[in-house]
């Protein structure tokens, strides 16, 4: 192919693909599958290889560029990015109505009331039309240039469907998905976890490493004009709706509003309804429409007076600190946990909330016997937020955590750079006990029967020291039976499930190894990369950073554990038990649900989530957690909630777990 057919072919790549992610990100109705769309990327990044002259900064594979940042720049706003006055109760709200119409007596108000998503400022500025620099709010004044990590956004267009000059301003978000996904990864990898989703998304994004921004999944939705030197509006709302034009996200729940009444109800609907949201929103804003008005009202020092943040009431509650215990995880951290009066929060009974680490128990000067305040971060991390110290008495008991693990008895440090104390004893019963948990669970080698209780159980039998033990049980029936509450029955289940196990696909191994840093996706990435663990295990870090989303951290965590000699013979005991240690090539015809998107609902007759969630990515499927246009299917059980209607509501098909399993038997 020569030059100018190439350029012609890679032009009109990224226009298809262009407006495929305009109708996904902003129309919420994608006309393709999630693999077609790969498969155009694919074909442009092929082309771009065969052809580097022609990629250009707005290309859709220049999202995530190679080099690390040595800093953040800072950057002068052009028009101040302003913070918004709070209204804490109707009261406020209505006294902000009053105080606009007292500003411009005889005005008509109209009033354009949007979701208060809870996530990070920034503003996006673009030079005909191309993406030129993204920066945070900063104080307002002055932000930082974070334009690496924003290109990651996918949400966020490299280039407008129009040629126009234009600063807009947004919230960035994580989802709540990402979110559970990012801790849960953390959790595995022993790393200290984000408290809620914003102060996940306002880390990502002051990341050196645009590739750990891009892991991260954060979503963006545009609320405001910075300046335009060509473009002119009457509203706030017709802006946004240019916005949209120009392909640009904006909020599908923002509503234009006649009087303070239909405000006020509209707002508060939202009080309870929020927790049906795939994100978080920790209130409503009102804006005046009018932008003449909005120009007449004007602004304080920092704030303007023609909008207002009307914000929700945080769900938390008073109880007492019963004691502080130390949680030892399986990579030697250790964790403080205050354990609690039970109280019922956003739906659930909190008997106990992690305070993190040592730094954080010193800042909020948490004492056993003191009266505290909860809440659920993200609504569903329970934290202590404050201790509500008019009401001690002097009988309360400062903590320390202590100079030796609880579990061994050996002393504890903090790494560089780190902020948990962590035990380094390989041998630590708290550790060995928590990495054959991990080993055996159900994302990793999904060995059921073998949860915590029959872990400590056969520790402290001393039937396994580490997790090759696992499969030397065949071998120890007769010392199992001798087991408390084990027959017949349940070791022959338990020992079925270890042999079932030694089929486990590669990722699953890799991921089960309990390697730092490598959660499932990791664990994915790498297999499919490499396609077997003696290749993992010999790969150059130079190598293992060729991954995507691998950098340095991960890929010298990985060469870490590949060279300690304990790995080495914990790998051979695996081998010659018989593991699988490849990664099988996936067959097209035996991945009938390939790009098609589902939601699990409810309760299913046989089949758990994460059960039902496997056969379906087994098959080429992918399961979210919400229902929206681009959704194909929801599979709903008993109890089936919001979601069902919302598909009703969609027309998107429903399906039983019986059509579930037609569906997968289709080849």
């Amino acid at each position: 192919m020569d030059r100018d057919k190439a350029q012609e072919i890679i032009e009109d790549l990224k226009q298809q693909i262009n407006e495929h992610n305009y109708r996904y990100y902003v129309l919420n109705d994608p006309v393709i599958s999630d693999a077609e769309f790969d498969a155009l990327l694919k074909k442009l990044q092929e082309l771009e290889k065969q052809f580097p002259e022609l990629v250009t900064p707005d290309s859709p594979t220049q999202r995530v560029g190679g080099q690390v940042q040595a800093g953040f720049a800072p950057v002068v706003h052009r028009i101040p990015m302003l913070s918004l006055d709070n209204a804490l109760g109707l009261g406020d709200l209505r006294d902000f109505v009053r105080r606009a119409q007292n500003l411009v007596p005889g005005a008509e108000l109209e009033f354009v009331v949007e979701l208060k998503v809870d996530g990070l400022a920034v503003s996006l500025q673009y030079e005909n039309g191309l993406l030129v620099r993204g920066a945070t709010r900063g104080d307002g004044e002055t932000g930082e240039d974070i334009t690496h990590n924003l290109r990651t956004v996918k949400s966020i267009p490299l280039r407008l469907r129009r040629p126009v000059t234009i600063e807009v301003r947004g919230e960035v978000y994580m989802p709540r998905s990402s979110f559970f996904r990012l801790n849960e990864e953390r959790k595995q990898q022993g790393l200290p976890l984000f408290a809620n989703p914003r102060n996940a998304a306002a880390g990502s994004l002051r990341q050196l490493n645009p590739k750990v921004a891009a892991a991260r999944h954060l979503d963006m939705v545009t609320y405001a004009l910075g300046y335009s030197p060509e473009l002119t509006f009457r509203t706030h709302y017709e802006t946004l709706q240019t916005f949209r034009e120009l392909g640009l996200r904006i909020s599908p729940y923002t509503k234009v509003l006649r009087d303070l009444e239909e405000v006020v109800v509209y707002c508060e609907s939202w009080r309870e309804k929020r927790y049906e949201l795939p994100f978080d929103i920790d209130g409503m804003v009102i804006k005046v429409n009018d932008l003449a008005l909005q120009e007449r009202l004007g602004n304080t020092a920092k704030s303007p007076r023609w909008a207002i943040a009307y914000k929700f009431p945080a769900e938390q509650s008073e109880t007492r600190v019963l004691g502080i215990t130390v949680q030892v995880g399986r990579t030697g951290t250790l964790t403080p946990i205050a354990e609690l009066e039970p109280v019922r929060l956003a739906g659930t009974v909190v008997k106990r909330a992690s305070l993190h680490n040592e730094d954080i128990l010193r800042a909020k000067d948490v004492r056993i016997g003191d009266f505290v305040i909860v809440r659920k971060a993200g609504e569903i991390i329970p934290e202590v937020v404050e201790v509500v110290k008019n009401k001690r008495t002097g009988r309360e008991e400062p903590f320390t955590l202590p100079s030796a693990c609880p579990a061994c008895g050996a002393s504890v440090n903090r790494l560089p750079g780190e902020v948990a104390l962590r035990c380094f004893n390989p041998a630590c019963p708290a550790q060995v006990l928590e990495r054959i948990i991990h080993f055996a669970a159900r994302g990793a080698m999904d060995i059921e029967g073998l949860g915590e209780a029959s872990a400590a159980q056969l520790l402290a039998a001393g039937l396994v020291r580490d997790v090759a033990d696992i499969y030397d049980l065949p071998e120890k029936r007769r010392e199992l039976l001798k087991l408390e509450r084990w027959a017949d029955k349940s070791v022959d289940n338990l020992l079925a499930a270890i042999d079932a196990s030694k089929g486990r696909p590669l990722w699953r191994l890799l991921y089960a190894l309990g390697i730092r840093y490598v959660g499932e996706r990791t664990a994915k990435l790498l297999a499919a990369h490499f396609g077997s663990l003696d290749a993992i295990m010999t790969a150059s870090r130079e190598e293992l950073e060729a991954v995507p989303e691998i950098g340095p951290k991960i890929a010298e965590s990985i060469r870490e554990f590949a060279a300690l000699p304990q790995s080495k013979i914990l790998v051979e005991r695996l081998r010659a038990a018989g593991l699988n240690f490849t990664e099988a090539a996936q067959a097209a015809a035996s991945q009938p649900l390939a790009g098609k998107i589902f939601v699990l609902t409810g309760t299913l007759p046989t089949y758990s989530r994460e059960e039902a969630t496997a056969l379906i990515e087994k098959a080429g499927g992918k399961v979210t957690s919400s229902v929206s246009k681009k959704t194909d299917y929801v599979v709903a059980g008993e109890k089936a909630g919001s979601k069902l209607d919302k598909a009703r509501q969609l027309g998107i098909p429903v399906l039983s777990e019986a059509d579930l399993l037609a569906l997968l038997a289709q080849q």
